[in-house]
Parts: C-alpha cells; sequence; structure tokens
C-alpha cells in the first residue's frame, strides 16, 4: 500500500513539475519548449513514467545488480578519465594529428566515456557473484553471523531432521534455499498423493519454523541459471557461487557435489555419527518396551530410537532394566 501512494506521489508531482516547466511564463525554459510547450509536455511525461513502468514491471531487485551497475559506472568513468590523461599528448596541435587533433581528441574522449562504462558494467554483472558488490558494512555484518552458508535442497527440508539440529544452536551459519527448491516441495505439497502432499507440507513446515528463529538466519535465493540445468546441477553452482556447503540426503547428489568439490553435509551420515557407541561389556538401562522375535526376547529402545533385544527380558516387560552389552550390530 505505501508503496502504490509513493507512485501516486511521484506521478503528480512529476506532472505537476512537467506543466510548470513547459508552461508557466516565469520559467526559463530552452528556445525549443517555448516553441513547442505541449511537445515538450508530452515527451517529458512520456520519459518520467517509463521509469515508473520500469520499476514496475521490475518488482523484484537485487542490491548485487544495482550495485554492479553502480561500481561500473563509477570504474568506467575512472578509468575513461585516465585513459583520455594518458592519451593528451597524441593530440598536440604540432603532433601526430596535426590541426585535426582537437577533433581526435573530442573523438576519443566520447568514445572512452561510452565504452569503459559499459565493459565495466557488464563485467561486473556477469561476475557479481564472485565479486558480491554489495554495501560494504551489510555485507561484514552478514559474514560476522557465522562460517560459510549452507545450501538446502528439498530432501533436506522433507526430512525435518535439520530443524531440530538447528534449533540447538550447534550451527552458526546462514541457510540459503534457493527459489526453485522452494518451488519444489510447494509442487510436492500440492501433490494429489496422500503421501507425497504430507511429505511436501512437512517440508514447508521445516522452512516456516526456520524463518521464525530469529537466531537463525535463513534466506530464500533467487537465481538465473538456466532453467534447462538439472536441478541437482543448479544447486551445485549456487553452493559454488556463495562458496557454501550443501546439506542434503540425496545419495546422487552427494557424489555429484563431491565430483565437483563442493563439501556436502549428509544428515543420515550425521544422526550415524551421534549415535552412542557401546562395547560389549558395558551397563546400560533400558525400559522393555515389547516382546522380540525370538524366544524370551524383549525389545527396549535407546533415546536415539535404536533398538535393543534384551534375552529374558520379556518378563521384565514394561520395567527399566540393567542389561550388559553382549554385542552390537551397526
Amino acid at each position: 500500500m505505501l508503496l502504490l501512494i509513493i507512485r501516486a506521489m511521484y506521478t503528480v508531482i512529476a506532472v505537476g513539475a512537467i506543466a510548470t516547466f513547459c508552461f508557466s511564463k516565469e520559467s526559463a525554459a530552452p528556445p525549443i519548449v517555448d516553441e513547442n510547450p505541449v511537445v515538450a509536455f508530452v515527451l517529458l511525461v512520456v520519459a518520467a513514467m517509463s521509469i515508473l513502468l520500469i520499476d514496475v514491471l521490475t518488482p523484484r531487485k537485487r542490491v548485487e545488480v544495482i550495485s554492479a551497475i553502480y561500481f561500473g559506472l563509477l570504474i568506467g568513468v575512472l578509468l575513461a578519465y585516465l585513459f583520455n590523461q594518458a592519451l593528451n599528448p597524441l593530440f598536440d596541435p604540432a603532433g601526430l594529428f596535426g590541426q585535426n587533433a582537437s577533433g581526435f581528441k573530442t573523438a576519443s574522449s566520447m568514445m572512452l566515456l561510452l565504452v569503459m562504462p559499459y565493459l565495466c558494467i557488464t563485467f561486473l554483472m556477469q561476475t557479481k557473484d564472485q565479486f558480491r558488490f554489495v554495501i560494504p558494512y551489510v555485507e561484514f555484518a552478514r559474514e560476522l553471523r557465522g562460517g560459510r552458508p549452507m545450501v538446502l535442497d528439498s530432501s533436506a527440508l522433507i526430512d525435518g531432521r535439520i530443524v531440530d539440529v538447528v534449533e540447538t544452536h550447534i550451527v552458526d551459519a546462514q541457510f540459503l534455499v534457493p527459489q526453485f527448491i522452494l518451488q519444489e516441495v510447494q509442487d510436492i505439497a500440492d501433490s494429489h498423493d496422500k503421501v507425497r502432499r504430507s511429505r511436501g507440507r512437512r517440508g514447508l513446515d521445516v522452512l516456516r519454523r526456520l524463518q521464525q528463529d530469529p537466531k537463525i538466519d535463513v534466506k530464500v535465493v533467487e537465481t538465473d541459471l538456466a532453467s534447462d540445468r538439472t536441478v541437482d546441477q543448479r544447486l551445485v553452482e549456487i553452493a559454488k557461487q556463495y562458496n557454501g556447503r550443501m546439506v542434503t540426503n540425496d545419495v546422487n547428489l552427494n557424489k555429484l557435489a563431491g565430483v565437483q568439490g563442493v563439501d556436502v553435509i549428509n544428515l543420515n551420515e550425521v544422526a550415524n555419527a551421534l549415535k552412542p557407541k557401546f562395547i560389549p561389556g558395558e551397563h546400560v538401562r533400558i525400559r522393555i518396551m515389547k516382546e522380540g522375535e525370538g524366544p524370551g526376547q524383549g525389545i527396549g529402545y535407546l533415546d536415539d530410537g535404536t533398538m535393543v533385544v534384551v534375552e529374558q527380558g520379556v518378563r521384565e516387560m514394561g520395567k527399566e532394566v540393567d542389561t550388559i552389552v553382549t554385542s552390537v550390530l551397526q
């Protein structure tokens, strides 16, 4: 709503200012405007409204793009000035170009002012993800949040364990969710299959929980990567651009990222690494929950969900008992 009000105010002020400039008898307008005030008014209004139209047609603006254009223009003009200063001796009337030196100097200055900013802007636009041309103090503040960012794929969101890990606050890094991954999870949530729909909704709930935690920095990343690439290829490319790490349960993505030199955090491997380690002879206290398959066996569970088979434990059903580890199966 506020944006609409600002645009309306811009339109009113712009039209009013242009009308005053073109039709007021007291304005110091150029002769061409005094001779054709209506034509000048229409052309200036069209120019002003073109700016508004460009703003409306580009609702999603990126700081990196604006910064790349700004720095490209600044560096280009500076380089053009330096080149002009270096070429000045060539345009001496007594030098190489003779009496035509002044014309060549003007042409050279004009071409450098056109070419150098263009080359600098296009170069920075194509490499903005590597150079990160953003407002300096914003970039520094973001970098201080933690280590390298983590790129989440759909399997990590749908799995759900990532939110439990993050809520312990042992991970201090920014989380990046590409827009196409968010769309993929949304498509799964809209599926006609009940199981897929349930998994997709869980993924969206996990993302919502991550975004609502004030101590977690989550960013949905807009990308301009070619859509003809596979999702896995685009994920790896984003991880490279941001010097980040992949978080996934997908074995194929794990292998693809590893081949291309991208670090991967596999949630299944993390879960296995965090399981308590027991050796034969250790004492474990456990509650017998149900009867096992073998004669007299009882079944219990550790806090992490690991199943424990207790020999002759069925008679202690529902009780906590002290047991001795005899063997471990990984």
